[in-house]
């Protein structure tokens, strides 16, 4: 079952698996005058209103599916190589450095060392496809840009809860594109009445 589908109308998840968190509305992010001023400087360099509160909550939610999507295509690759490369060396130190012929142990380094190449390259497809994605990155960098809006008018006394919006930064992959942001907005506007496709 989706995540979204339980959501209450101002609710969103903040972080994976984690608990479902309400949306602080721009008017008390705008009532601290410092975020109100980051929120318009952020907003004219990323082309998003961060005080808008369906455009927000939209955003949130999507960032949302898009760390699943994250996680989900590291599992599907990286969990086979992590497993794949650690029996492959712990078979060679218990068994097959010890074989007495040099070509069968040279064959299952070969073997080994084609199983490993290949997964890794398609971790590293996967990963690039995720990490890489243009549209994906613009959503990071406006979520990055909301977590820091919403952290200035915390310190700045407006009513928001420790770690809001509950989650952490992307340490990577946040770059804003301005080139893709009309392709963005197409694929938003393509969406249902909840905004969602």
């Amino acid at each position: 079952m989706n995540d979204d589908e339980e959501l209450k109308e101002w609710e969103f998840i903040g972080r994976r698996g984690g608990d479902v968190a309400t949306l602080v509305s721009g008017s008390v992010i705008a009532a601290a005058p410092e975020a109100d001023r980051a929120a318009k400087a952020a907003g004219q360099e990323l082309r998003f209103d961060f005080l808008d509160d369906r455009a927000v909550l939209d955003l949130l939610r999507r960032r949302h599916e898009d760390e699943e999507d994250m996680f989900k295509a590291g599992a599907v690759h990286g969990v086979p190589l992590a497993l794949v490369g650690t029996a492959a060396v712990l078979y060679w130190a218990a068994v097959a450095q010890y074989w007495e012929v040099a070509a069968s142990r040279n064959a299952f380094l070969a073997i080994a060392a084609i199983v490993l190449v290949t997964q890794v390259f398609f971790f590293v497809r996967s990963a690039k496809s995720h990490w890489g994605d243009p549209v994906r990155q613009n959503l990071r960098a406006r979520a990055v840009a909301y977590r820091k809006i919403a952290h200035i008018a915390r310190r700045g006394g407006a009513d928001i809860p420790a770690h809001y919006p509950h989650y952490g930064p992307y340490p990577f992959a946040a770059t804003f594109r301005p080139e893709v942001d009309d392709r963005e907005k197409s694929e938003s506007e393509s969406a249902d009445d909840h905004g969602y496709r």
